[in-house]
């Protein structure tokens, strides 16, 4: 985490709050109970906000937290434990690890009336079927037999007068925050608590049309307004200016291949003849284009999808804000060994590894002895199970991602992996060495489905192939996927293996 200035400013202190409530947002790969995972989602969300290096400085306490029953919806209350009578509503939205999938989520094709407010203008302004559901979900969630209304409540009930409630979130959680915020401003409080309200936004996609854009901003008294934007996240520019991102991303890459401005025509098309606009100017960052992801600059699907996804991310929002980043959750960097049988020892090494270790071999929880040498290294005994799965590591800020370097094949053969080719552009022809790890020497090579004949062996890890003819055209792209298939394995892709031919005329 980066060091925090004395002061935050208030947008540093709701960004902070908005990517707490990602924390542990994905059960357990081996399943777990909504009541589980509310707990751990408690300990998390609790543990951070009390970390003084971050934005909130250590100086909120959590209040209230609930979890939909389909994990679609979080949402928590927290209050400040300092003078300043401030309370904060922070929503998070649906989680996906698609950029494309999460904006799908909100079931943009038909539209419907915000109803839900106390005091509607004549017509109630409309919003997306999707986010109204989401609202209504995140209004009926309870815990502790208290819903979010009613938590609050009680809350500012024992609250000084004048206290100030801050509403925030982060991509969906944003857009849902649009609703809650001026939902809560036409409910009545009890006691002598009249709150003033705030709304801070992150990353947001818009939740209706042009008049609940105008609602938000005029309908109702704001102490604060502000909503701000990552100028290369795609996220935003739903639903009034996808096809924008079609001429993404600026020098560096990925610049948008074919694929990319299919998936992105798609996705523009989700609204059909429904208007949407944003609620307000939006607080630009990153302008420049000074921050990105290098490892994904290659222009190809995967790439744009991971740079959008980056773009997109919690931690780069707070490093746009100059606010120090969250606390990691777990990650596995590899296994070893990665093949064996159920009982077989396995060394698990990675980051992170503290608070409450549960570990999963696929979708099989692991219930035996567990050594924690320290935060880097676990030492376990492989479940039952059968064929090739995933080692995830899951504490109270999450689960570590599925990744190829912990994968753990049960009796065997190891999985294949591909760790680098060189060079990494060229034309048909060009002899192209590929690094990696269990190859054979029989190993066929893919340049995305043609494959590479006269394939070179060098043990321990490498192959040589002249890259094929025919992999590109037109409507085609010019970088592509290099995998390896060996002794019935295929090797996942990624950025490591990916070939450029040079582009047509």
């Amino acid at each position: 985490m980066a060091a925090q200035q004395s002061t935050p400013a208030a947008a540093q202190v709701a960004m902070t709050l908005a990517g707490i409530a990602a924390t542990a947002a994905t059960p357990r790969p081996s399943g777990e109970s909504v009541a589980e995972q509310c707990a751990r989602v408690i300990l998390g969300v609790s543990q951070q906000l009390t970390v003084p290096e971050l934005a909130t400085q250590g100086g909120w306490t959590l209040v209230w937290a609930a979890l939909s029953e389909d994990n679609a919806n979080m949402a928590y209350l927290a209050k400040s434990t300092d003078r300043t009578n401030r309370f904060a509503v922070v929503l998070r939205g649906t989680v996906s690890s698609s950029v494309t999938d999460l904006l799908e989520d909100l079931d943009v094709g038909t539209v419907v009336p915000f109803s839900a407010l106390r005091t509607p203008p004549d017509t109630p302004p409309y919003v997306s079927k999707g986010a109204m559901e989401a609202f209504c979900q995140i209004m009926a969630m309870s815990a502790q037999g208290l819903t979010l209304v009613q938590a609050l409540a009680g809350a500012l009930a024992a609250a000084p007068p004048n206290p100030t409630v801050l509403v925030t979130g982060h991509s969906l959680g944003g857009c849902l925050a649009t609703m809650v915020a001026p939902y809560l401003q036409t409910l009545s409080w009890p006691g002598s608590a009249t709150p003033v309200f705030g709304l801070y936004t992150f990353a947001a996609p818009t939740a209706g049309g042009p008049d609940f854009a105008e609602y938000v901003m005029t309908g109702v008294p704001w102490v604060v307004n502000e909503r701000y934007v990552n100028n290369y996240d795609l996220v935003p520019l739903a639903w009034t200016s996808i096809a924008t991102a079609k001429g993404w991303y600026p020098d560096g890459g990925p610049a948008a291949d074919f694929d990319t401005k299919a998936v992105l025509s798609a996705v523009a098309a989700l609204p059909g003849p429904n208007t949407y606009a944003q609620p307000g100017t939006a607080i630009p960052l990153n302008q420049d284009y000074g921050t990105k992801d290098t490892a994904v600059t290659r222009k190809s699907l995967q790439d744009f999808l991971a740079q959008a996804a980056y773009q997109h991310s919690n931690d780069v929002y707070l490093r746009l804000l100059g606010a120090p980043t969250l606390p990691a959750g777990p990650v596995v960097t590899g296994i070893s060994p990665n093949t064996g049988w159920s009982g077989s020892q396995v060394t698990i090494t990675g980051t992170g590894f503290s608070g409450g270790v549960a570990i999963d071999f696929g979708p099989v929880a692991y219930t035996g002895l567990t050594v924690i040498e320290d935060d880097t290294t676990i030492t376990v005994f492989a479940p039952p199970g059968v064929g090739v799965v995933d080692v995830r590591v899951t504490t109270r800020l999450g689960t570590s991602p599925a990744v190829p370097t912990a994968q753990f094949a049960y009796g065997g053969p190891p999985p294949v992996r591909v760790t680098g080719i060189s060079p990494t552009r060229g034309r048909s022809g060009t002899p192209v060495t590929i690094s990696g790890v269990n190859f054979t020497a029989d190993a066929k090579v893919f340049f995305s489905a043609v494959e590479a004949t006269g394939a070179q062996f060098t043990p321990p890890g490498t192959i040589t192939v002249d890259a094929p003819s025919g992999v590109t055209g037109v409507d085609k792209p010019s970088t592509v996927n290099v995998t390896v298939l060996a002794h019935g394995y295929s090797s996942p892709s990624g950025p490591a293996d990916e070939y450029t031919y040079p582009e047509l005329p």
